[in-house]
């Protein structure tokens, strides 16, 4: 670190993470908007710093400290280039953009190879989240190839985004769900991607079984398990999580059970009820209106659950905002037979 005892500071609203936390946590201030680009990132003791524009506006599970800070200098960002601030996010080395307009994609990402970002690669959205394997496609404006590694919570993710879902501004999402995994669970992911969930959950102890559609995301997974040591933890499953669960018989063994599928998630739940124990937490994602964002899929789970399990809904969590009065939430809800 560059010493900062010669250098001009400024006292200063600031994000405080474990250093091993910095760039998930970085993420989803990049997502609000709230990173204070005039000032630097600093480390000390561990943790990392992150200076913040308004700190109302930070994630209430994260600590906000007034530290002295240096302002930045010399450090080359792509709004120094453009004189505007493309939007972006980084996956490990790859930059993904979100532009409508060729040329101001092409202008971002050529500021982006010539700034101070460690990027190989840059890319931007040329579609939306399709298909049953929920991916999109990619214009590749600099750099080659995308694949990346991602590192959250102090895990490693081998990832590449044109053939698996992945979103890095859900880590700290993920890491709420994750903090509530014990060692004696049993984690069945119904959707389970490159991992993000079920990596995590067995770090913690739990006996993991992660299910994916797509088979380039169940090769990921099993990479990403013996990646972060937890492979004898984590068992894969490639297909339609309804046929594995009649092939392997899984009825009954879960005690907690993520289903992180929006907009369908409600279509899998006589299978999750299923898969549940005696006890057993539901993660359900769903995206409804801001009106009602809850009530449909409590409603769902219920009529799923029928007369076998008491239901019991305790957290009731807006994740982001998904579009004009549109809401991500997730409903962390107790089956108890």
């Amino acid at each position: 670190m560059t010493d900062d005892r010669d250098r001009r500071t400024e006292p200063t609203p600031c994000v405080r993470v474990p250093r091993e936390e910095g760039e998930a946590t970085r993420a989803a201030l990049a997502e609000r908007d709230i990173i204070d680009g005039d000032h630097e990132i600093t480390v000390a003791d561990g943790n990392l710093f992150i200076p913040v524009t308004d700190p109302t506006a930070v994630p209430d599970e994260v600590d906000v400290v007034t530290r002295e800070v240096p302002v930045r200098e010399g450090q080359t960002l792509p709004e120094d280039i453009l004189g505007w601030a493309p939007t972006y996010e980084r996956l490990g080395k790859v930059v993904i953009l979100d532009e409508d307009d060729p040329e101001r994609a092409q202008a971002a990402a050529d500021a982006v190879m010539d700034s101070a970002l460690p990027a190989k690669t840059v890319v931007n959205r040329a579609s939306k989240v399709k298909g049953e394997t929920r991916v999109r496609d990619w214009d590749v404006l600099a750099g080659d190839g995308t694949e990346a590694v991602h590192r959250e919570y102090g895990c490693e993710f081998l990832v590449d985004i044109a053939e698996v879902y992945f979103s890095p501004r859900l880590a700290t999402e993920r890491h709420r769900v994750v903090q509530q995994v014990d060692a004696d669970d049993h984690v069945f992911d119904m959707f389970a991607g490159v991992g993000p969930f079920v990596i995590p959950a067995a770090k913690r102890g739990a006996r993991c079984v992660g299910v994916d559609l797509n088979p380039a995301a169940i090769r990921y997974l099993r990479e990403n398990a013996r990646r972060n040591g937890v492979a004898d933890r984590v068992t894969a499953h490639e297909g339609d999580v309804r046929d594995v669960v009649d092939r392997e018989g899984y009825d009954g063994r879960a005690s907690r059970v993520v289903m992180n599928l929006p907009h369908s998630a409600d279509a899998f739940l006589d299978t999750a009820v299923r898969i549940a124990g005696d006890e057993c937490v539901l993660h359900y994602y769903d995206i409804q209106h801001e009106d009602d964002p809850f009530g449909p899929g409590e409603r769902a789970i219920r009529a799923a659950a029928g007369d076998a399990y008491d239901v019991t809904v305790e957290t009731r969590h807006e994740v982001r905002s998904y579009a004009p009065h549109e809401l991500n939430v997730c409903l962390d809800v107790r089956l108890s037979r």
